[in-house]
């Protein structure tokens, strides 16, 4: 019963990073969306993008808690570093002001972290 208690709690903590994670990605959406409208668009985008990369480290962690212990699969452990690894690019390629390759990789971004939200 432990043991499944444990589990539990593991799913729900990665459940939880990946939710931050996707909700996160959608407000730099958002916030790319007022860096073109508004004076503080871009205060707020930068902002939003540390947060992003906080929580995409929050995912990894969560990933690597859920499998390591519990001798889980280590699918979500490649999956969150593989997000982890496209939101540096995404953060170098924003430093860099290259918007023909940071707003596709953003919107693909948006889409596999709501897809790992929705597998989960």
């Amino acid at each position: 019963m432990a043991t499944q208690a444990t589990a539990q709690r593991r799913f729900s903590f990665l459940q939880i990073a990946i939710t931050l994670q996707t909700l996160t990605i959608f407000l730099q959406a958002v916030s790319a969306g007022l860096l073109l409208t508004s004076s503080y668009g871009e205060t707020l985008h930068g902002v939003g993008a540390r947060v992003m990369y906080g929580a995409s480290m929050l995912y990894v962690l969560a990933a690597v808690l859920a499998w390591k212990p519990g001798g889980g699969s280590p699918r979500p452990v490649w999956y969150a570093s593989g997000f982890l690894v496209l939101a540096s690019v995404q953060v170098v390629l924003g430093i860099a002001h290259i918007p023909s390759v940071h707003l596709p990789l953003g919107v693909l971004m948006v889409g596999l972290s709501v897809l790992a939200l929705t597998r989960r």
